[in-house]
């Protein structure tokens, strides 16, 4: 099994994902990017800087012109425009120009505060990926969208700008609490669904593995779930059609984060509205009973909360739905099965064939 795979676009490599046990192979990575004539930024968040933030530094010192680091503090809440405003203040007072080189150390959030960050500053600087959460790992450092929340809005501000590599130390697992495992568990058992029904069926096949946490698979698992991501962001670089199925779940999933505050995992809620997004498929005649009761029971193994652990008004959940970013003019662009690992885009969807979702989990 090769330890990389490539990310195309328009037929030429743009950027690789590498995978890893440690950072031992970052120096000689970043070198081809030329890093031996840029100052390099690591941003990261309070959570991850304790446990990786001077691995990172002694890998890379000596190696470039200078390291600075900026920590924010940790948490969704955090992902805004005032923290961008931070990391740019940070940015200035170092004398950062379009050479230089941003480095996201840390979960989605700080992915996708960095990513932005790089993608605005000076109309564009570069940066890497290292994920360190399964989330991260397996969504969103891949495929160049980056943004933050604004106000109650989730990923409302935002851009794409491919990173210039995804480093993955599959080891940073170890320190992942059984909640931020079970999120990122939630974008892989959907790539099984949208894409890759062996694969959904390897992931139960190897259940108590994965829960294990036992290296090999998860290396298995990992690279599996990278290149779904990898095939579908090269078919569809900035979301104007097939990158659309991996929002399956998220319609309802972001709205039910939305109303919940936070309270439940960005995973945990897309493995919620995943469901839902299953039931519709079954009401729409997509699905039988029998696959429905295979793709909840999916969630079930793998500890996922459902609705009766975590009640919500279906009718506001509804009403956020109509703030998403995938509306086109007035109609959801939702994301439905015709089977396990076969999804397509359905613009009929109903305020009624949601809400008659949310009565018969």
């Amino acid at each position: 099994m090769n330890n990389y795979l490539t990310v195309h676009q328009n037929g030429e490599p743009i950027y690789d994902i590498f995978f890893a046990n440690d950072f031992n192979s970052l120096p000689e990575l970043l070198a081809g990017q030329g890093i031996a004539d840029k100052r390099v930024c690591i941003v990261t968040e309070s959570n991850v800087a304790p446990l990786y933030l001077e691995a990172i530094e002694n890998q890379l010192r000596g190696k470039c012109k200078e390291i600075i680091s900026v920590v924010f503090e940790a948490g969704e809440a955090n992902k805004n425009l005032d923290t961008v405003k931070y990391i740019y203040e940070k940015l200035i007072h170092a004398r950062f120009d379009r050479k230089d080189m941003l480095i996201a150390l840390g979960g989605g959030v700080t992915g996708d505060i960095t990513g932005f960050t790089a993608a605005t500053y000076l109309r564009g600087i570069d940066f890497v990926q290292i994920p360190t959460s399964l989330l991260a790992q397996v969504d969103s450092s891949i495929g160049g969208k980056t943004g933050v929340d604004f106000d109650s809005y989730k990923n409302m501000v935002g851009a794409f700008h491919m990173p210039k590599l995804v480093y993955i130390n599959v080891s940073t697992l170890s320190t992942l609490s059984d909640d931020q495992f079970m999120s990122g568990m939630g974008e892989i058992i959907k790539h099984g669904l949208i894409k890759d029904k062996d694969y959904f069926n390897w992931l139960m096949t190897n259940r108590d593995c994965i829960l294990a946490k036992e290296p090999d698979i998860l290396m298995e698992m990992i690279r599996a779930s990278c290149n779904i991501k990898r095939l579908v962001v090269e078919n569809d670089p900035t979301e104007k059609g097939e990158r659309a199925l991996l929002n399956f779940g998220h319609t309802l999933g972001h709205a039910i984060e939305r109303y919940l505050d936070l309270k439940l995992s960005h995973g945990a809620c897309v493995g919620i509205g995943c469901c839902l997004a299953a039931i519709i498929s079954k009401n729409n005649g997509d699905i039988d009973k029998e696959t429905l009761d295979t793709i909840t029971t999916a969630f079930d193994a793998f500890g996922f909360p459902t609705l009766e652990d975590y009640p919500v008004d279906a009718d506001k959940v509804i009403e956020y739905t109509r703030n998403d970013k995938k509306m086109v003019g007035d109609k959801i662009k939702f994301i439905l099965l015709h089977d396990i690992g076969n999804a397509y885009i359905n613009m009929d969807i109903t305020v009624d064939d949601m809400k008659k979702a949310f009565t018969e989990r």
